[in-house]
């Protein structure tokens, strides 16, 4: 077992987790289940990030309660007048930017693998309107709108603020780019388990990518506060074996 494994299964034990799950689930701790390389990397790092934390502050308390005792006035009637310390100093000086270093490195590895994909197996744009998603499949010729689901024509199985009419269909294993747009406000995609979020600006064209590595469905919601019914316009990302993903093409292209 890895480092980065022994650090996410103690930190599971101790505050809960999502594993397993595509949606948040009342009373649970932490994020959803990683679906993608990127989603594990920022697992990894956020662990990473809270053993650190909590290594300084058990430090720093311990730091801070020693010198409270060892230089009480009464173990200590006669201060000091001592101001300046070089080995001290470069200690204190050096310690940091080694603990920066550790966060900087990998940090900056998953920024760069998680910015874009050069080689996609599919595209997708992605324009998000008031208030609800189109997305189009350029190499597929397909287009359509996406939904949310009234709460009086929700099914058994479908879940409130989160289920679409026209979920988005991609293959399991396959390299997504998303091109993202806006024909109004700002508002941004964002799917936890994808470990996503990026925002589709009137007049710009974004980009951002996924890879999912098992079957399911992911959902997610728009993250900008863009308008009366920015809470109304959720992300339902279906992923099926390749097989099933040409079947959908087939039924779907206009």
């Amino acid at each position: 077992m890895t480092f980065s494994r022994l650090t996410t299964f103690l930190l599971v034990a101790l505050l809960g987790s999502n594993a397993g799950a595509a949606t948040p689930k009342p009373w649970e701790i932490g994020f959803q289940s990683a679906a993608t390389p990127t989603m594990e990397g920022l697992t990894d790092m956020h662990n990473l990030l809270l053993i650190i934390i909590f290594v300084v502050g058990i430090f720093v308390a311990l730091l801070l309660f020693y010198t409270m005792w060892r230089f009480s006035e009464k173990r200590n009637p006669t201060p000091s007048k001592v101001s300046h310390n070089t080995f001290i100093e470069i200690v204190w000086t050096l310690l940091p930017v080694l603990v920066l270093v550790v966060i900087g490195v990998p940090s900056l590895k998953l920024l760069f693998f998680s910015d874009k994909i050069e080689n996609a197996d599919l595209t997708i744009k992605v324009t998000g309107r008031q208030w609800y998603w189109t997305y189009e499949f350029p190499d597929h010729k397909i287009e359509f709108d996406s939904r949310m689901i009234l709460d009086a024509d929700l099914k058994p199985g479908q879940l409130r603020l989160l289920d679409v009419d026209n979920p988005v269909v991609v293959p399991v294993g396959k390299a997504v780019r998303l091109l993202l747009a806006s024909d109004n406000v700002i508002h941004s995609f964002a799917v936890p388990s994808f470990g996503i979020k990026k925002d589709a600006v009137p007049g710009r064209l974004n980009e951002t990518w996924f890879k999912v590595n098992r079957e399911g469905t992911y959902y997610g919601q728009c993250s900008e506060l863009c308008g009366t019914k920015h809470g109304f316009m959720p992300i339902a990302v279906k992923v099926v074996s390749q097989e099933q993903f040409d079947d959908w093409v087939k039924n779907h292209k206009s």
